[in-house]
């Protein structure tokens, strides 16, 4: 693991190319893993070329993401203020700014997987599987697994690759992210085609993720204890973590990624109940556009994580010319790439969509959204470094504000007016 004087070396005298290149290049891969294996859920349900199996995987996404945006409640907030205080040499309080993180991360994931089994039917129903009673009961099936048991596990591990990320090891919290994945991947035939009987392909699905999931933490928690004379992360519950504006410092950063989230899966999911009710084929074709896009976020999501340890660390130790150097070189390439997306989209969207349905149908609309959904993603390129650069320097107003008008002010009432 690195020692503190690299520490040092690569937050404040690294040329910032090189500096971005060793703490996004590894987010980025990470993200890129993140999301193929969510798409892979999406090919080998694909497989059975049912579309009810494909639209109850998709009508579960914002539920499952729910647990992105508690994670990113403490784990954004928590990597930002970690950031700061390792940019003003306060070790100590970094340490406990990681306890108050994982406690607070655990403790909500647990009342949110608790209502989620106790309102089971109506939440469901809330997020688009009420019209029919397969797509229904295979959701219900879905989450039980991936949200009520799996929970936990799944928003821990994902905190823990923001904090570990946030103490410049991009490369270790990468590591972990990746091996969820790629385990994922390896899972998914493994439990839909031949352990599980024909008919519990969504079931299947759902026990890859969480073991995958189970495996990715256990991987964590022997990088932190293996090495926790190193790290300042520290998980240890004490009165101490209460201290120094810790709480409040934490939530009032990660609140902005949180509500950037939850507003995501809100829109998704009246999106989705709009789309339940022009039919299954449109409803299944949607869901596939959206998991194809993915892959275009998850380059700008990648280098923005991994740039906000460095600005939100020099930042606090007022290098202010670096903090923006490092700012508008990520906005560079996450702009480059959405641009490339755009191109190649636009281009191969009936290809992309047919990976993962075979109904021609279902093929059709899945390309059509595609289409449309990539025109945002320029924009989305400089909107989304811009609100990690604010989270990074602990601008909680500046970072909600765009946070909330990224998705959810404006989205949602155009849905119900354009559908008028």
């Amino acid at each position: 693991m690195r020692s503190q004087a690299k520490e040092k070396e690569l937050f404040e005298t690294m040329p910032v190319t090189r500096a971005i290149a060793e703490l996004a290049f590894p987010s980025i891969m990470g993200q890129i893993i993140l999301v193929i294996y969510n798409m892979a859920d999406t090919f080998f349900v694909g497989l059975t070329r049912s579309d009810e199996m494909i639209t109850a995987v998709t009508v579960c996404m914002p539920a499952f993401m729910f647990l992105s945006a508690i994670s990113n409640l403490f784990g954004v907030g928590g990597a930002s203020v970690i950031s700061r205080f390792l940019g003003s040499h306060n070790r100590e309080s970094a340490g406990r700014t990681s306890a108050f993180a994982i406690w607070g991360c655990m403790a909500v994931t647990t009342l949110y997987s608790f209502f989620a089994w106790v309102f089971m039917d109506s939440f469901v129903n809330l997020l688009g599987g009420g019209n029919n009673p397969v797509v229904h009961n295979e959701a219900c099936r879905y989450m039980t697994i991936a949200v009520v048991i799996g929970g936990v596990v799944t928003a821990l591990n994902t905190l823990f690759s923001h904090l570990v990320r946030a103490e410049g090891r991009s490369m270790q919290a990468s590591i972990g992210i990746m091996l969820g994945g790629i385990l994922n991947m390896a899972l998914d035939p493994l439990f839909m085609f031949v352990i599980l009987p024909r008919g519990n392909e969504v079931v299947g699905a759902a026990l890859a993720t969480m073991l995958s999931n189970v495996a990715a933490l256990i991987y964590f928690i022997i990088i932190i204890v293996k090495n926790r004379r190193v790290l300042v992360l520290s998980a240890k519950p004490e009165a101490a973590m209460f201290r120094d504006k810790i709480p409040s410092a934490v939530i009032s950063i990660g609140i902005p990624a949180c509500l950037m989230t939850l507003c995501e899966n809100i829109s998704y999911a009246i999106l989705d109940n709009l789309m339940s009710l022009a039919g299954t084929a449109q409803q299944a074709g949607i869901g596939v556009a959206k998991k194809v896009n993915m892959l275009a976020h998850c380059i700008v999501r990648g280098m923005s994580q991994g740039v906000l340890p460095l600005i939100g660390y020099n930042y606090a130790a007022k290098k202010f010319k670096r903090t923006e150097d490092s700012f508008r070189f990520g906005c560079i390439i996450s702009l480059s790439f959405a641009l490339f997306c755009v191109v190649i989209y636009e281009i191969f969207a009936p290809g992309l969509a047919s990976l993962f349905i075979k109904n021609e149908v279902t093929v059709k609309y899945a390309a059509a959204f595609l289409r449309r959904m990539v025109l945002a993603m320029p924009l989305m390129s400089l909107c989304y470094p811009l609100i990690i650069k604010f989270q990074a320097m602990g601008k909680a107003k500046e970072s909600i504000t765009v946070s909330i008008l990224r998705k959810g002010v404006l989205d949602i009432p155009l849905y119900f007016m354009m559908d008028a």
